[in-house]
């Protein structure tokens, strides 16, 4: 049948028929006193840190800082509304590069000496935001994602791959394209690589960071550690060897940076590529050989064995901090961004949003269940708009989550968060809707934004491109 747009769900019981429909579980409620006052409800994250309610912004990349990795009056702009939001944690904020070859685009971040001041400088701006509009910033708790891209990045040019490998991919280095140039890293190349985590990390706890998550998601260099099944050495192989790099950097950062808190942004499950097959429609690359981290055996499954071990494993070296989601934006969009729009270099969503959803909320409740003792942040969310408060409620009720993520939502609607902890109508021109416009243009070199529902960035010359570059799919 016809996807259905969230927007024309009337009310929740529409939603849950709908859910009915699609033959889906997805925890909902209404939205009483008792709901809302779960939602701010205090979350303990460690012995010295407490965030002030369940909500998170989750990190993104802006593409939009300078050439050296320095903020830009664009990045500063998204920090002081993520400051604006009401959300009392800040899962990252940011993807950090931690050198120059690991920038996923000549704009990203860089985390470096010369660069602490302006990295100082947005937390600053974030919490004085926050402050002015809600009185206190004392129980906001800001973490820095450090990151390296690995085979996905682009350091210097935006059209121009410069990948850095643990392994070779048949199925990911295709998708680079012929002639590119692969850097396979050697075991003490890991080694520095790590040094360099770990001297982002004390550099993240100068700037005034509460906490550095370790990034081990969406096909980037740390998730590609937990694939790397086929490198021989101590970085390959068994679990143990493939989370070597993580654990040598955590006793880094506790020997050099103590009291700074880790936590770890995972991939929990990934499926084999994806592409745009007939009509654009998103279907499995039948070629496809490797397995990913948390797939089961026919590729387009959920095995959670191999994630659940390693939770053990983050358990058994005290981070407690763990945000979940799951696949590769440049391979399996859908699984970590349900959307009912593409954006330009993607495909039609195989599967209802929704499932992708529910699937994502499903997961991370189970691995909640397995793993009590961690604190668990969930993502996806997004894509359920108006709905957001009644899931999110409802997980927290049934113990799914202990916070609930918002990335995208930021973009369009940064005071969603403290909309709906005030019991204020929802403002429905300003929802997500998951045009995937925010995605699009950095695809296309341009810096990212919800360029339909913020008046600063329609305004802007690009925001015409980027509407010529939405992708001419049929719906399914």
């Amino acid at each position: 049948m016809p996807f259905r747009r969230i927007a024309s769900l009337r009310d929740l019981d529409a939603l849950r028929a709908y859910c009915r429909e699609l033959g889906i579980s997805l925890p909902t409620e209404p939205l009483t006193p008792a709901a809302l006052s779960r939602l701010a409800q205090l979350l303990p994250l460690s012995a010295e840190l407490t965030a002030g309610n369940r909500f998170a912004v989750l990190p993104m990349e802006g593409w939009d800082g300078t050439r050296e990795g320095k903020p830009s009056d664009l990045t500063q702009r998204r920090w002081q509304r993520f400051g604006r939001s009401g959300a009392k944690l800040i899962w990252g904020g940011e993807a950090v590069a931690v050198r120059h070859d690991g920038r996923a685009n000549p704009n990203q971040l860089l985390i470096s000496p010369a660069n602490l001041d302006g990295l100082h400088r947005l937390r600053r701006i974030l919490l004085q935001e926050h402050a002015d509009h809600f009185g206190t910033s004392d129980d906001v708790i800001t973490g820095l994602q450090l990151t390296h891209s690995g085979r996905f990045s682009r350091p210097n040019r935006a059209d121009r791959p410069e990948p850095i490998v643990l392994f070779h991919n048949p199925e990911t280095d295709r998708r680079l394209g012929k002639g590119v140039r692969m850097i396979l890293l050697s075991d003490d190349d890991i080694k520095k690589l790590s040094d360099d985590f770990i001297a982002a990390a004390v550099l993240a706890q100068k700037a005034g960071y509460h906490f550095v998550d370790i990034k081990m998601c969406h096909g980037y260099l740390g998730h590609d550690f937990l694939n790397a099944v086929s490198r021989p050495g101590e970085y390959g192989g068994s679990l143990e060897n493939r989370t070597r790099f993580l654990r040598r950097i955590a006793a880094g950062i506790r020997a050099c940076a103590p009291g700074l808190e880790i936590g770890v942004r995972l991939s929990a499950f990934d499926f084999i590529p994806f592409h745009a097959g007939e009509n654009g429609l998103g279907v499995p690359d039948a070629s496809a050989a490797h397995l990913p981290f948390g797939c089961d055996s026919s590729g387009t499954g959920v095995a959670l064995e191999q994630p659940s071990a390693f939770l053990s494993i983050l358990e058994e070296i005290g981070i407690r901090l763990v945000c979940i989601s799951a696949g590769t934006p440049y391979t399996t969009p859908h699984l970590l961004r349900p959307a009912l729009f593409p954006p330009s270099d993607g495909y039609a969503p195989p599967e209802d949003p929704l499932a992708g959803v529910a699937r994502l909320i499903r997961v991370t409740a189970e691995l909640k269940r397995r793993h009590p003792g961690l604190v668990f942040v969930g993502s996806g969310y997004s894509y359920l708009q108006e709905f957001i408060p009644h899931v999110a409620a409802a997980v927290l009720a049934a113990g799914g989550a202990d916070s609930i993520g918002l990335g995208r939502m930021m973009l369009s609607y940064p005071n969603f968060i403290a909309d709906v902890l005030a019991g204020k109508p929802l403002q429905r021109k300003r929802i997500c809707r998951t045009f995937s416009d925010c995605t699009t243009a950095p695809r296309n070199g341009f810096a990212s934004g919800c360029y339909p529902l913020d008046p600063f960035y329609s305004k802007r010359p690009e925001a015409d491109r980027i509407r010529q570059l939405r992708p001419r799919l049929p719906r399914p």
